[in-house]
């Protein structure tokens, strides 16, 4: 089984397995101090969607490891580092209780907008989900080199909405067929490709659906949230 260690390069994570591997043969042991298992602020991001395999993970709990990157509705439980939101209404319920102004809130440029403060604007526009928006959005911070993905699930709940806001307003009916998650596969996928150089790696839930687009991609891994709670202690 692999070993996550959170904060861990892509150099680190190289080096160690080479020094395990020297290990096992019998080569050289490795000095304790050359392997950093501590995370760091600067090297970790978390980027949050809503899909329901989130539920476990306490949000408050992953603030000392590292920057947090929400969308839409994530407000409503959890205020985060940065909140990405680019559906209109969704932008007009986060102005009407001021939610711009306790945490850096980015959108896209919009006529109805011109009369709020606060917002910060992305320019251009990409036009993506507001998930796909924020994980792209955390990549060009060039400070991490790891970035977790929480609550991405893509799949429906058999064939219904994935979403732990649902029913609720600006949302989908729970009884609703979910909506189709290929733009969101497609924009994360060349989020992946476009920063070659991070490491992501998406947090599974207790049932998970792995696209195969993703698994084709070098600098894509998986973890199970059992693991990922054990290796953050959380």
């Amino acid at each position: 089984m692999k070993k996550y260690i959170p904060g861990e390069t892509k150099e680190q994570r190289k080096a160690r397995k080479n020094l395990a591997k020297a290990k096992k043969q019998a080569i050289i042991s490795p000095p304790p101090e050359t392997i950093s298992t501590a995370p760091t602020n600067n090297k970790i991001a978390f980027v949050i969607g809503n899909g329901t395999s989130r539920e476990p993970i306490s949000l408050p709990s992953l603030k000392p490891f590292g920057k947090i990157y929400g969308c839409n509705a994530l407000y409503r439980d959890f205020i985060p580092d940065y909140l990405v939101a680019v559906d209109t209404k969704m932008v007009l319920e986060l102005n009407k209780l001021g939610i711009q102004h306790q945490c850096e809130t980015w959108t896209n440029p919009n006529r109805a907008y011109n009369e709020m403060t606060g917002f910060k604007f992305f320019q251009p526009a990409k036009g993506w989900s507001s998930g796909p928006t924020a994980l792209w959005f955390a990549s060009e911070n060039t400070d991490f080199d790891t970035i977790y993905i929480i609550g991405f699930d893509y799949e429906g709940t058999g064939q219904l909405v994935n979403n732990i806001y649902a029913g609720t307003q600006n949302y989908k009916a729970p009884t609703e067929r979910a909506t189709y998650f290929g733009n969101w596969l497609k924009q994360t996928v060349i989020t992946c490709q476009n920063f070659s150089q991070k490491r992501y790696i998406r947090v599974l839930g207790e049932s998970f659906f792995t696209p195969p687009e993703l698994t084709k991609l070098d600098n894509v891994e998986n973890i199970h949230i059992r693991d990922f709670k054990k290796s953050f202690k959380i």
